[in-house]
């Protein structure tokens, strides 16, 4: 492998050194690998080094090894961009684990099977990010000794012998340790398996470092390892950061810094796009009809001289263009093909021919519940679409939502959507959320932890609307400071005589809209199935007996049949 890992001026550039060796068996049931793409998925998904050790009492255990490392290696690569390092890297790992546990099934005994133990160091943008289970090791140089960034999952038993807590393989699910740590020119981390890190000494470890070569350094102190005594496999990689680069994310929004154009007339042209006429005004945009060089129509949203004062309502705006294009979905807005190089700040989206959901509504203000179920069902498969990406949306309302002619309903404003991935890339530089109050979460007003589920509350608020034309909580949401405001929030129901509302679809919306996060569907697509018919969970609280559900109708009725009984009685004895 190179030295020098150099890709551009803009790129993260590390120096790599690597050694293994069996030591003092037979057979070398470790394995290591490094991925140092280039140009996009460099930027976008970063560097990815890895260790794994296979249990010395499994035949097999070189082939776990093997096989966890190359699957990281590879399929973290395939992963959506928008995904943060912790998603992606847990969802490759589980893969992999499920795959090396499912060769064990037949296998009686599990020391015999395909396990083994991985530690993987991430660099991307300005973090490192740190996946580990079993006891192989990553650490950080600090002042001539090794700092570890892992705990090693060994459970020490009485007699002094010692198992492994957790493996790849050795169980159905995957218990992850996940850690990140700030990068800096010069910094050194150290991936080991415990043959090495067991018997390696802080002497050691510095005469190593004497080297000018990190392949050298690598073997110099696996060969300490083993005068020291290690009987084990040995396998060293040393990385150094050597200059840190901007992710495709941080150039996407580097486009915030280009001049906002003049409001253009039509005729006018924007960087090869002819406006044709302007679509829609508000505080923070204008949108216009334009045609692009290759005859197509397209929506370009241009931002307003004040709105554009505020540096982070800049930055989201940059990355409106950036998002739209990682997102497939015939129910989410798609990005227009746009120059190279531009010379102004602009968003360019495909043109939809259409009215949005709050003309739609104001169309047609006593809509079906078939209408309703139609509409919610697409926006639910619209921000899946963006939750499978680690997105939310967080500014769901009708006014960004269009109707097309042919009845698809897409989701058109991405400006302040929360994507996991850029924050590992440049955390908060996308500033605070800037949504709109009669369809917020009340979590994010509260300062309690916001999640996919606040994208589900905004869903809730609309399908309440379409049905009553009212706001679940009236204007309530808007005075939430606390966790104490938030739990006072009274749900109004949406059953009364105009909407026609049903018991069960109300239970639906209260569900979807509750003030707790927790309480509200575990996925989107329950929601929509419960506005389709009553859930399992009303239809057995309905088939419980009377006197469970309603006990003072019950011994009312009981208390009116005893009655009735009496007077019978005292009828037949007067007679």
């Amino acid at each position: 492998m190179p030295k020098d890992m150099t890709s551009s001026q803009e790129a993260l550039r590390v120096s790599i050194g690597q050694y293994s060796s069996a030591g003092r068996k037979d057979v070398n049931q470790d394995f290591h690998g490094a991925l140092v793409p280039t140009g996009h998925a460099l930027k976008v998904k970063g560097i990815v080094l890895a260790v794994a050790d296979g249990i010395s009492s499994s035949p097999v255990s070189r082939e776990a090894a093997e096989t966890a490392v190359r699957y990281l290696l590879t399929d973290y690569y395939s992963t959506a961009d928008s995904w943060s390092v912790r998603t992606a890297g847990t969802r490759v790992l589980s893969a992999a684990n499920a795959w090396l546990h499912g060769q064990n099934v037949a296998v009686g005994d599990i020391n015999s099977g395909h396990v083994c133990t991985l530690s993987a160091l991430i660099l991307k943008g300005g973090e490192g990010h740190v996946l580990h289970v079993g006891d192989s090791r990553v650490s950080r140089l600090s002042g001539g000794s090794l700092e570890p960034l892992t705990r090693d999952h060994r459970v020490v038993l009485a007699a002094g012998e010692s198992h492994l807590e957790r493996a790849l393989g050795a169980h159905p699910t995957l218990e992850i340790d996940y850690r990140s740590v700030a990068l800096n020119p010069g910094d050194i981390f150290v991936l080991t398996t415990d043959g090495v890190h067991e018997h390696l000494s802080t002497r050691s470890l510095r005469e190593a470092l004497g080297q000018p070569d990190l392949d050298t350094i690598a073997r110099e102190l696996a060969e300490a390892a083993l005068e020291a005594g290690s009987e084990d496999n040995l396998t060293v990689q040393i990385v150094r950061i050597d200059a840190l680069g901007a992710s495709d994310a941080a150039l996407a929004l580097n486009a915030a810094s280009l001049p906002i154009p003049r409001l253009p007339n039509p005729g006018d042209e924007i960087d090869g796009f002819r406006i044709v006429r302007n679509i829609h005004v508000t505080a923070r945009s204008h949108v216009f009809l334009a045609i692009d060089p290759a005859g197509r129509k397209v929506a370009l949203k241009i931002p307003t001289r004040e709105s554009a004062e505020n540096e982070s309502y800049r930055r989201r705006f940059a990355l409106e263009e950036w998002i739209a294009r990682r997102v497939s979905s015939p129910h989410v807005v798609a990005a227009a093909p746009v120059p190279e190089r531009r010379h102004a700040l602009f968003v360019a989206t495909e043109w939809v021919e259409g009215k949005t959901l709050r003309q739609w509504m104001t169309d047609h203000p006593r809509p079906t519940r078939d209408e309703v179920r139609a509409i919610i069902g697409q926006l639910a498969t619209g921000l899946t679409a963006l939750h499978r990406r680690d997105m939310l949306h967080q500014d769901l309302r009708p006014e960004n939502v269009m109707i097309d002619t042919e009845g698809t309903v897409k989701i058109i404003d991405l400006g302040s959507t929360s994507v996991a991935g850029v924050e590992d890339a440049a955390a908060g530089v996308l500033g605070e959320m800037p949504g709109t109050y009669q369809y917020t979460a009340p979590e994010y007003l509260s300062g309690d932890a916001v999640s996919w589920r606040s994208d589900q509350y905004a869903l809730g608020v609309i399908a309440y609307e379409m049905l009553t034309g009212r706001l679940p909580y009236g204007a309530q949401v808007a005075r939430v400071r606390s966790r104490t405001d938030q739990r006072r929030l009274t749900y109004r129901t949406a059953r009364d005589d105009e909407s026609g509302v049903p018991e069960w679809i109300d239970a639906a919306l209260a569900r979807a809209v509750h003030p707790d996060p927790l309480r509200r569907y575990d996925a989107l697509s329950e929601f929509v199935a419960d506005l389709k018919r009553p859930s399992a969970g009303w239809t057995a609280a309905r088939q419980k007996p009377l006197a469970q559900r309603d006990p003072v109708r019950f011994w009312q009725g009981v208390a009116a049949a005893l009655a009735v009984l009496c007077l019978i009685l005292a009828a037949k004895l007067n007679g």
